[in-house]
């Protein structure tokens, strides 16, 4: 029988997504990702550490287009502690909204804080 996520961090996750696409992204950093979380800035191939770094990529991202991220579901990874979010990912503009036609992965770790402390990005 599959071990399910657990529900604090799912709701956590869940919340993330239904905000990364809104103005209160910003202000909900503290309450999702550790102070030092380690993050993946996916076009340069480089990792971010910390609240302000994510901050500044994600204003990056939304100054050159409005990304979108569709939570089509969660489970746990093959290890049991980590988190992995089958994501569609998208973009928004004048014509309306297009999403990718493959999902992705995101696979978080969480720190005993209960915030995620690293995530990943990978194909499924």
């Amino acid at each position: 029988m599959p071990v399910e996520v657990p529900a604090d961090q799912e709701a956590l996750l869940r919340k993330m997504y239904d905000v990364f696409s809104t103005a209160d992204r910003d202000a909900f950093i503290p309450h999702c990702l550790a102070p030092n979380v380690n993050w993946p800035n996916v076009a340069d191939g480089v990792r971010l550490h910390g609240h302000e770094a994510v901050r500044a990529y994600w204003a990056a991202q939304f100054a050159a287009a409005h990304p979108l991220v569709r939570l089509e579901g969660l489970r746990l990874d093959e290890d049991g502690r980590r988190v992995v979010a089958l994501v569609r990912p998208g973009l928004r503009d004048a014509t309306g909204e297009h999403w990718a036609e493959e999902p992705v992965e995101h696979v978080y770790a969480f720190g005993a804080d209960g915030l995620v402390s690293r995530m990943d990005v990978r194909q499924p």
